[in-house]
């Protein structure tokens, strides 16, 4: 059984209901005294809390998509760094390989709502595999949109998280496909990812100094495989960004960092700060400079202003990082352009983020036309 499985969590819950109940019948008789009655009790009491505590576990795994397999749940994901030494002659692996289609009910066949291809992502130059998906507009399988060139939305999820949330929990191509058929948006491609590219870290869209290149995969190895594949746009700053949380961070930092190819970038209630804890190790070599570099409002105040627009959303209630977006848009400076997206209430979960997502896309989809002229 899966880790997300509906069938996992219902064995779960009999199993509870059956321990709860059979805890219940025994308790009267570990209700004597001496040390082996205590022992009795205590060790029923952890046995049903262990079985209610396993529960909750997986329903709110489920809900906020912290592991999707058992693998990633042991450190045992595929997505591990791995070099690929080049080849002399033949033929050379493709750099991105598109696995199937996912179903996501979409509203009718791919030549009228898109589709949406599972795929894997082999990076060129980091050396670094992820596994995602990418959701194809209905004009690309068109005739008569044959050889139109499409601009492209890198969509990265929060850490720790899967890729999948993005279908499943803040349902980002089901919002595109609406968007497109209505008109309401340019037919465009859109990447869904996880920031993270090995199972074990939070790298935070960094070059780590003698680890993983994450920043390199998502500013060079994600484009190279795409437009490798799809009919994806090269002009200058057709690209987008956008993300949640950690997947917010990232989607402001390749736009700040390459504005060649990332004309905007929208953070989702966003981190700014360049992120050190537990889950990430030193990711900067210890040096002050190369953190300071990483912190994106010490990049505003610091370096020379990026020409690409950034979105910041957050809420005034019930979001830490409201003062910090409100300081990255004062720091902002031209020829950076910043909106911010404001709500009276809101919080740093998926229902927000949700919401936002259908208005976001419509501000990309006019700051990728603007940057395309």
């Amino acid at each position: 059984m899966g880790l997300t499985s509906q069938t996992f969590l219902i064995v779960l819950v009999l199993i509870a209901t059956a321990v709860s109940t059979l805890v219940l019948w025994l308790w009267p008789r570990a209700g004597k005294k001496g040390l082996l009655a205590w022992a009795s009790r205590l060790g029923l009491l952890a046995v049903t809390q262990l079985s209610i505590l396993s529960v909750l576990l997986v329903v709110a795994n489920k809900e906020f998509g912290f592991y999707n397999n058992w693998n990633e749940l042991l450190g045992k994901n595929s997505s591990k760094q791995e070099l690929q030494q080049g080849q002399e002659g033949g033929k050379r692996e493709p750099l991105l390989k598109v696995q199937g289609q996912e179903s996501i009910g979409l509203k009718g066949p791919k030549e009228k709502a898109g589709q949406v291809d599972r795929i894997e992502i082999r990076g060129a130059v980091s050396g670094l595999r992820m596994d995602g998906y990418a959701y194809l507009p209905p004009q690309y399988f068109q005739k008569e949109h044959e050889k139109d060139r499409f601009p492209v939305v890198v969509t990265i999820t929060g850490q720790p998280g899967v890729s999948k949330n993005l279908i499943t929990q803040l349902k980002v191509p089901q919002a595109a496909s609406d968007a497109i058929m209505k008109k309401e948006i340019r037919p465009t491609i859109y990447i869904l990812v996880r920031p993270s590219v090995v199972a074990d870290r939070d790298t935070n869209c960094t070059d780590v100094p003698g680890g993983p290149q994450a920043l390199t995969f998502f500013n060079q190895d994600l484009p190279l495989a795409v437009s490798e594949a799809y009919r994806a746009s090269d002009t200058p700053g057709s690209w987008g960004a956008v993300g949640n949380s950690t997947g917010g961070y990232c989607a402001l930092k390749l736009p700040m960092t390459n504005p060649a190819r990332y004309g905007a970038g929208a953070g989702l209630s966003a981190d700014y700060f360049a992120r050190q804890d537990r889950a990430t190790g030193d990711l900067y070599d210890g040096s002050k400079k190369y953190k300071n570099e990483a912190d994106l409002i010490w990049r505003l105040e610091n370096m020379p202003p990026p020409p690409v627009s950034l979105l910041l959303s957050s809420s005034k209630q019930g979001e830490e990082n409201y003062g910090p977006t409100l300081k990255f848009a004062e720091k902002a400076k031209a020829p950076t352009r910043v909106t911010k997206l404001i709500r009276e209430e809101g919080g740093h979960n998926f229902q927000t983020w949700r919401e936002e997502y259908p208005v976001v896309l419509r501000w990309l989809d006019k700051e990728l036309a603007a940057a395309g002229k």
